[in-house]
This record gives structure tokens, C-alpha cells and sequence, in this order.
């Protein structure tokens, strides 16, 4: 329902701005030591060397940088020391683009496919479009088409890790956001080629862009969403249930391959030869099977001549009907003899 003030006007609702401009919203997006260690972490080691390369001692930043830097020079002594030694220092210090994308850039992939897999991102773009970028130039210089002072250019940074995870970030966001973040991700790199400044930046960035991208088939299939929808997957049954034997009403006594019945009502166990026994006691099939169909076989004799006369005797020098009981499997007639007699005995008593 809605409220009118004294005027008869409707109440305006105060206008809200962007979700994306909200306060909250924004501080969410920054690394935090819980939600997002990996990149908490690295955010620090990054901030403490910018500071240091803006205020530092210039002679001690600039023999710092010439030692991490992954020149093909250095590439051929330690390539391992200069790959990590490189990517812990922003070029351009605190005023870097770059530094914010990785706070921004990282901290969104790291929520969505966790710590391990951001770092993997990053240093897969990092070594492979560092090596992608120097080791031509190292083939260049011994070909003779570049000067030897080539192999020992300066070359530092996280710019390609950085373009690696945004890559990888654009394949986990919805159609329309994933198209924009590609698009601007392009555009800065069709500005680097146009401008030319720097050659070998300027191709390292889009192989890091595409080799971010060449990974959104494994970041997807092992994305929390796909962890989560196995964790609420209902597990089959444990055993099959069994089988109903021919020839046998539900609940009786089934028999086993190795002539052995269990017993009714019961705790069944499924057994390698298929069988159903109690707590290991087994009762012999053929004695249980003679001694039931003796005794049913009597029960026949005394219903059939009970219900053949009702207590009373027939009209006179009429025979009454005696239909005799069931043939024992014992008898050699098959039971015409015990008929027989049945039927004097009944027409003496007349």
C-alpha cells in the first residue's frame, strides 16, 4: 500500500546510484587476508617495492632492477632467479596502471577459482610471454640483426601476469561483461602496438591476454559451481535390492544355489553366491521340502471328506459322491485303492 503525505502526492523514493558506485560494493572488491590471501599477500610485497623504487636510494633501485631483469642475458644464466625476481616490481612505481588492475583483476579471479589457481594464471602468462618476447631477440642478436647491448635490455614487471589473469577473468563473467573487459583489454593492447613505444611489451601483452584466455576450459570445470553441484549429487544405493524367486508368495523362505533356505522375517546379507542365510544357519532343503508335503497331503485327506458329506448320509440305495483324497506320491495306484475302501466303509455305515 502506498502512504500519501497531506498534499495528496505520492512520496518520491530517493534515487540510488550504480550497484558498482556503491561504497560497500567497491570495498568488497578489495583483497582481504581471508577471502583472498594470495592476492592480500602479493598486493603487500608489490606496494612495499613501489614505495622503495619512488623513495629508495636511486644508485641501490637501479642495481636492484638490473639484477631481476629478464633479459635474454640473464634468461641464459638463471632463468628461474630472474622469472620471480621480475614479477616482484611494478614499472612505474605507485603511479601504475597496472597496480590497480592487479588489485582489482586479481582479487575477482582468485574469489572465483581460489589462491592456487590465480597464481597459476598469472605466472603462466608471466613465463610465457616473457620467453615469447626474449628469446627472439636473443636469436636476433646471434643472427646479427641486433646489437649484443640487446641481450641486456632492462625488463621487469607484472604487466604480462596482470594481462594473463584478466583474460581468464573475462571467461568466467556473464556475456555482456565478459565482451567488455575483452574489448578494453584489446584496445590497450592495439594502443601499445600503434604507439610502439616499447616492442617487446608491446607484443608480450596480447600473447599474455590470449593465454589468459586459453584457460577458461580448465578454470570452468573445476570452478566452485561445478564443486558445488557434485557435493549435492545423491549417491546410489549401496546394494541392489533382491529378487523375487518364481514360484513362491512375498516373504517365504527363498532357496539358495547350494540347497539351503533362509529363514523368514530376517536379516538378509547379499552374499557372493547370491544367497540370503541366518547369521550363518542354514536348514537343510530336502527334510523341510518331505516333512511340509506329508503333512499337507493329510490335511487334504481330512478337508475333502469332511466336505464331501457335511455330517450326513445320502438318500437310500444311493451311493453318495466321495471324490477321495489327493494321490500320495507313495502309492502305487496313484490312491484308488484308498478310494475304494473309503467308499465300502462309508456305504456299510449307511
Amino acid at each position: 500500500m502506498n502512504v500519501v503525505d497531506p498534499d495528496g502526492m505520492l512520496p518520491r523514493r530517493p534515487r540510488r546510484g550504480p550497484e558498482a558506485l556503491r561504497p560497500g560494493r567497491l570495498l568488497r572488491a578489495l583483497p582481504t587476508p581471508h577471502g583472498t590471501p594470495f592476492t592480500f599477500c602479493y598486493a603487500l610485497v608489490l606496494l612495499a617495492t613501489a614505495i622503495y623504487t619512488d623513495y629508495g636510494d636511486e644508485a641501490t633501485v637501479n642495481q636492484l632492477l638490473r639484477e631481476s631483469s629478464t633479459d635474454a642475458a640473464h634468461l641464459a644464466e638463471q632463468p628461474l632467479l630472474v622469472l620471480l625476481a621480475s614479477a616482484l616490481w611494478i614499472a612505474g612505481g605507485l603511479y601504475s596502471l597496472y597496480g590497480i588492475l592487479f588489485v582489482l583483476v586479481l582479487s575477482a579471479l582468485e574469489r572465483r577459482t581460489g589462491g592456487a589457481r590465480t597464481a597459476g594464471v598469472f605466472l603462466l602468462g608471466h613465463v610465457l610471454a616473457t620467453l615469447a618476447t626474449e628469446l627472439p631477440v636473443a636469436g636476433a642478436v646471434a643472427a646479427g640483426q641486433l646489437p649484443e647491448a640487446s641481450l641486456h635490455r632492462l625488463d621487469y614487471g607484472i604487466s604480462f601476469g596482470v594481462m594473463a589473469c584478466v583474460g581468464a577473468l573475462a571467461g568466467l563473467l556473464g556475456p555482456r561483461a565478459k565482451w567488455t573487459v575483452l574489448g578494453l583489454a584489446f584496445l590497450m593492447c592495439a594502443q601499445d602496438l600503434v604507439e610502439f613505444a616499447d616492442p617487446l611489451a608491446s607484443w608480450g601483452h596480447p600473447i599474455a591476454l590470449l593465454t589468459g584466455m586459453a584457460c577458461w576450459g580448465l578454470l570452468r570445470d573445476k570452478g566452485p559451481a561445478a564443486a558445488s553441484a557434485a557435493d549435492g549429487a545423491v549417491p546410489g544405493p549401496l546394494r541392489a535390492p533382491p529378487e523375487a524367486r518364481e514360484g513362491g508368495p512375498a516373504g517365504a523362505p527363498q532357496q539358495c544355489p547350494g540347497g539351503t533356505v533362509a529363514g523368514r522375517g530376517v536379516r538378509e546379507e547379499a552374499l557372493q553366491r547370491g544367497c540370503a542365510q541366518r547369521a550363518g544357519q542354514e536348514v537343510p532343503v530336502r527334510a523341510e521340502r518331505s516333512q511340509s508335503q506329508a503333512a499337507r497331503d493329510v490335511v487334504r485327506v481330512e478337508d475333502d471328506l469332511r466336505d464331501a458329506h457335511g455330517g450326513e448320509a445320502g438318500g437310500v440305495g444311493v451311493a453318495p459322491r466321495v471324490p477321495g483324497a489327493v494321490p500320495l506320491a507313495g502309492s502305487a495306484d496313484g490312491g484308488g485303492q484308498q478310494r475304494r475302501r473309503d467308499a465300502d466303509a462309508l456305504q456299510t455305515g449307511r
